[in-house]
């Protein structure tokens, strides 16, 4: 018997007001998350096509709006976020 997959991705992010490219950073988290892989910038950044700078601005505002949330930190500032339900989202 197959397991259940469930998708990440809600199509809310589209209405929110966001830029392509935070969407598109949405979009890539919700993938790693589909695929059981941390949502961090050195799983990110293989699969990103612009620079770190902007990965790291789209993380923070992903973050701010609360559609993603940092479960883990070290001291080198290397960050694991996970995706949040809608209903945290700050729209």
């Amino acid at each position: 018997m197959m397991r259940q997959q469930t998708m990440s991705m809600n199509q809310e992010i589209f209405n929110i007001g966001l830029d392509v490219e935070t969407i598109s950073l949405y979009l890539l988290c919700c993938g790693l998350a589909d695929s059981d892989t941390a949502i961090s910038v050195k799983n990110l950044l293989p699969v990103w096509n612009s620079s770190e700078a902007a990965l790291n601005q789209g993380l923070d505002e992903l973050e701010n709006r609360n559609i993603i949330s940092r479960i883990l930190s070290d001291q080198e500032g290397k960050h694991i976020y996970k995706l949040t339900d809608l209903k945290q989202w700050k729209l």
